[in-house]
């Protein structure tokens, strides 16, 4: 079963060829991150722009690394959500036309969802039925939540960011300390030689029901905006002189440390009664967040399952793997022509036991 995926659902664009839903034959990307710096984040229109520009030789060059031939594809996968829509459109379109000249079907994938399969990626990897009921973090720049995976392909959504993703709070963080942008990276290296007790920021937890919850629990969910406040407030307060590299290296690593306390505490009340969790998505690239989850769970048993760092930041490895492992199993949630881009497509409150946990 080999699977041709695509991916443009935010500055990455990117296309892969899996083979039976685990064996990576080629995974290219093409990172607009530096296109993107000089306005502090993500512009749609140049995103979408350079996915039109640079989306034909990707896929190409994906196809030509993994050494096969276009006949040889079994079906063809394309991210439609969650992700900004111009650039969600750009790779739906690509698809469906290779879709239609290849006579192969088209199989939509929901972002979030592959990310979630990230771990099972690899030689190496273990396979979905293996892991067995688990909690997954999945953190980045537009997403911060907790899923428990009750088996293959069957989800329930345990808790969500009430305001910015964790991502975000890094990226604002970033700016706030003149560090620039991807904010998570710069605000790591900044903090390298920092002390994470110098200034203590508030660790986001939400004690009581909040409005944003939709009724999930609290204990399970996440805030990062008052800890984006306090170091507005603190630099207010305590201006930074430009060339003080010092305290802003304790800025950043006692800014990072309080996110990343707020993510492992939401961890540890999820993961009671389970024996494993897997940390995904572009924060997962964190050292801190990776060395302080892995400490807090070794004691209490649990093992720590981290994707491979090619397939934590958004790439189409995960789109095709994903939907390779669909194929295999009959179990495919969105397929077909009529796919359209869906922005805002995220994981239902409750999963019914026979179904994915897709809107």
């Amino acid at each position: 079963m080999l699977v041709l995926g695509i991916e443009t659902s935010c500055d990455e664009t990117a296309a892969a060829v899996v083979q039976d839903g685990r064996a990576v034959l080629s995974n290219i990307v093409f990172s607009q991150v530096a296109l993107h710096q000089a306005y502090g984040g993500v512009v749609p229109e140049i995103a979408a722009r350079h996915h039109v520009e640079h989306l034909p030789a990707v896929v190409q060059q994906a196809v030509e690394v993994a050494g096969v031939c276009w006949s040889a594809l079994d079906a063809v996968a394309v991210t439609y959500g969650p992700g900004l829509a111009s650039a969600l459109l750009v790779g739906l379109a690509a698809a469906k036309g290779l879709s239609l000249r290849l006579q192969r079907p088209l199989v939509g994938i929901n972002h979030l969802e592959a990310h979630l399969y990230s771990v099972c990626l690899g030689a190496t990897a273990p396979r979905p039925e293996d892991i067995g009921p688990y909690v997954a973090l999945m953190v980045s720049g537009g997403h911060t939540c907790l899923v428990r995976v009750e088996r293959p392909l069957t989800y329930r959504l345990l808790g969500r960011t009430v305001d910015d993703a964790a991502g975000e709070a890094f990226d604002k963080g970033a700016g706030l300390l003149g560090l620039g942008y991807p904010g998570g990276p710069a605000i790591e290296a900044a903090g390298r030689e920092g002390d994470p007790r110098r200034v203590h920021f508030p660790r986001g937890v939400l004690r009581r029901k909040h409005a944003r919850l939709g009724g999930l629990d609290p204990r399970y969910c996440f805030s990062f905006s008052g800890v984006k406040t306090a170091l507005r407030y603190h630099l207010r307060a305590h201006p930074l002189p430009a060339n003080d590299e010092r305290q802003r290296a304790h800025l950043a690593a006692s800014y990072q440390e309080a996110i990343v306390d707020t993510l492992v505490s939401r961890v540890l009340e999820a993961a009671e009664g389970t024996g494993c969790v897997s940390l995904v998505g572009g924060v997962a690239l964190n050292r801190r967040l990776r060395a302080k989850l892995d400490a807090a769970l070794r004691p209490r048993g649990v093992r720590l399952l981290v994707a491979d760092r090619a397939y934590c930041m958004d790439n189409a490895a995960m789109v095709a793997g994903l939907a390779g492992y669909r194929l295999l199993t009959g179990r495919l949630a969105a397929q077909g022509l009529e796919l359209d881009a869906v922005p805002h497509l995220d994981f239902a409150t409750t999963v019914p036991a026979t179904d994915s946990a897709l809107n």
